[in-house]
C-alpha cells in the first residue's frame, strides 16, 4: 500500500519486523553482571530479564540475617534490571516515543 509522498507502508512493516527480531535476539545475547553488599550477592541476568544466577555469600548466610540476604538479593537484581534498561535505550536511541522506556 502506498502513501502519499511515495511511502510504502508494507515494506515499512517488513523493516519494523525485522527490526523487532534483531532486537529480540541482541536481548537473549546480552548479559549483564550486578552485585550488592560488596559482592555478598551477584547476580547474572539476560537482556530479556531471565536470571541465569544468583550468588549468595556463604559468609552472608552464616550471618543468618535473612531480612539482609533478602534486601541485598533485590538490590542485585535491580541493579541488573537498571543496566540491561540502559543498554536498550542506548540501542534504541530516539525510535521510541519519549516516556515509553
Amino acid at each position: 500500500m502506498k502513501l502519499p509522498g511515495g511511502f510504502d507502508l508494507n515494506s515499512m512493516m517488513q523493516q519494523a519486523q525485522k527490526m523487532q527480531e534483531e532486537m529480540g535476539k541482541q536481548m537473549k545475547d546480552m548479559v549483564v553482571d550486578a552485585s550488592a553488599g560488596g559482592g555478598a550477592v551477584t547476580v547474572k541476568m539476560r537482556g530479556d530479564f531471565e536470571v541465569l544466577e544468583l550468588n549468595i555469600s556463604p559468609d552472608l548466610v552464616k550471618d543468618g540475617d535473612v531480612e539482609m540476604i533478602q534486601d541485598l538479593s533485590v538490590a542485585a537484581l535491580n541493579e541488573a534490571r537498571r543496566k540491561i534498561e540502559e543498554s536498550l535505550k542506548g540501542k534504541l536511541g530516539g525510535m521510541l516515543p519519549p516516556g515509553l522506556m
